[in-house]
């Protein structure tokens, strides 16, 4: 197992290789939890900073667990390949679409329908372990294309926020996720 604080060059493009990641948060409170990520929505900025574009789902858990707390862990694992699991650890901060920085951010992703926040990771710990248990998989395709996106593209970006108002304004513990100014 390798620990360091820093993102190596090696560390850079196995993630950059990887069709999925995964986040983990927890509140002070309440429950922990753990979302699988996909599609063409992480930047590395620099080797102790990494961006997510996060989009709208049916839950806003992590938005709410960083409210409270603002640490945030990514996890990457080798689905093929040589075995490896890639954990990423740090505090993070939330970028919603009324900051003034919004724009200037997202314009490191693809326009991607539905995208609700982007998340900042400032990295303090990077670990590496064997990842031998995780099983060898081949990636057939992403559904986000073809179902996700979509789907909120369907709504256009008024149904999105009425979404929004419905399925993201608080976590599964009654926690706000901040979404809109006024919650």
């Amino acid at each position: 197992m390798g620990k360091t604080n820093k993102l190596s060059e090696t560390n850079q493009k196995f993630i950059e290789a990887q069709q999925m990641f995964f986040v983990a948060t927890a509140g002070r409170g309440g429950h922990v939890n753990v979302s699988p990520k996909g599609m063409d929505t992480l930047r590395i900025m620099s080797d102790n900073r990494i961006i997510w574009l996060n989009l709208t789902g049916s839950g806003n858990e992590t938005a709410a667990h960083l409210v409270d707390v603002n640490r945030m862990t990514l996890m990457f694992c080798a689905f093929e390949g040589e075995a490896l699991i890639l954990r990423v650890y740090g505090q993070a901060k939330i970028i919603h679409p009324r900051d003034p920085d919004w724009t200037s951010i997202l314009s490191e992703f693809p326009e991607i329908a539905g995208s609700r926040q982007i998340f900042d990771l400032t990295i303090d710990l990077v670990q590496s372990s064997c990842g031998t248990g995780v099983p060898v998989m081949d990636f057939v395709q992403s559904r986000g294309e073809e179902e996700l996106v979509p789907y909120f593209e369907n709504m256009g970006q008024e149904g999105v926020k009425k979404f929004w108002r419905r399925k993201n304004v608080l976590s599964i513990d009654d926690k706000p996720t901040r979404i809109f100014d006024d919650n």
